[in-house]
């Protein structure tokens, strides 16, 4: 029979574990001190964060946890560690789809920690400008959801933009019902962005037919403009539940329970290879026969995955579209190297987006 440990030991071991994990934590800290002043040194003043290293040392931290605690919540822990030394080492800012509390601010927490400085915009087109102007070195955007398809305010503002895509985040979305009010029956009309609101549709349908259901540029706007009358409700995240004081009247009333938003990570950096990448670029062939045969051809003759292809209006020519593609591997891989050259002869607009490290967390 195993022995019991008193509970007084247990609690002193703790308390002895947990002074060895704070300093190291602090020699961590003051060795990104030095990596600064060592970049500061090599002439590298604009940012300091690097999404290849950030996303490799994350893989790493997965590969030698060994338990009780899950690879994920091993990640989450060093993301939070490697965000506060960044922040000794320069501060960061982050754009995002504000106000406070949408699902984009809690994607930039979960990809560069608590610890950056998160500026919020009206519109995904502000995210953009915000990166492009210097105002902040990296912005969080929308771009796909598993049961809605993709945000074409994203994409498109891609037409126009040089900004390259640096990382993508997932976030697993809960959709939840908030109003002042505790009593269902009471309410009049509900705000959300609208694509929650089309996330939500079977469940609205079902238990509040009828009821107007306007949209708005986003859910943490939706529950600003709940908590201003009890008639009214919103859709929204936790978070903004917790923002604006709101109750949760039903939680969890997305159709699908495996709803997830892909968001893309902009800024002005090329990620280098870590070896589990993805590129996405934009290609047009103009409206000709056996176009899209063209642009699919050199990936499969090079091996390579196609998660990815929606295609949107280039807005330059009558039926004319491009395409948006999301392909496996880093545009230095031989094999991709190989097939965006091939391809680049036949297309008409050829544009990398950038190469990034797949999600990790």
């Amino acid at each position: 029979m195993t022995a019991i440990i008193p509970l007084s030991d247990l609690r002193e071991r703790i308390d002895s574990i947990d002074q060895q994990i704070l300093e190291l934590i602090n020699q961590r800290a003051e060795c990104a001190q030095e990596v600064a002043k060592t970049k500061i040194a090599e002439g590298e003043t604009e940012t300091f964060y690097r999404p290849d290293r950030e996303a490799l040392v994350l893989r790493r931290i997965k590969e030698l946890n060994a338990g009780p605690i899950s690879d994920e919540t091993a990640a989450w822990f060093f993301r939070e560690i490697m965000s506060a030394c960044l922040a000794l080492e320069k501060p960061l800012q982050v754009a995002y789809l504000g106000p406070e509390g949408t699902f984009t601010q809690q994607a930039a927490i979960k990809h560069f920690g608590h610890a950056v400085e998160g500026c919020p915009t009206s519109t995904i087109n502000e995210v953009f400008h915000a990166v492009e102007s210097g105002r902040c070195q990296f912005g969080v955007a929308p771009v796909e959801n598993s049961t809605e398809g993709s945000v074409t305010h994203t994409l498109d503002c891609f037409m126009a933009s040089n900004l390259k895509i640096c990382g993508e985040v997932e976030i697993r979305v809960e959709q939840n019902l908030l109003s002042l009010s505790e009593d269902i029956s009471t309410i009049t009309e509900i705000f959300s962005h609208q694509q929650s609101i089309a996330q939500c549709r079977e469940w609205l349908s079902s238990n509040l037919p009828g009821i107007v259901c306007t949209p708005v540029n986003s859910n943490a706007e939706a529950a600003k403009k709940a908590s201003e009358d009890p008639g009214k409700a919103a859709i929204a995240g936790k978070m903004a539940a917790e923002l604006y004081n709101l109750n949760i009247i039903q939680s969890n009333i997305e159709d699908d329970n495996s709803n997830t938003t892909r968001f893309f990570v902009i800024g002005k950096q090329e990620p280098a290879s870590t070896g589990n990448d993805k590129t996405s670029i934009l290609v047009s062939t103009g409206n000709r026969a056996g176009s899209l045969h063209k642009i699919i051809e050199p990936f499969a003759k090079y091996n390579i995955s196609m998660s990815h292809i929606e295609s949107r209006p280039s807005r330059r020519g009558l039926w004319e579209y491009v395409f948006f593609i999301d392909i496996d591997g880093h545009q230095s891989d031989d094999n991709v190297k190989q097939a965006l050259e091939n391809l680049m002869q036949s297309v008409k607009i050829p544009k990398v987006l950038g190469s990034y490290p797949k999600a990790v967390i």
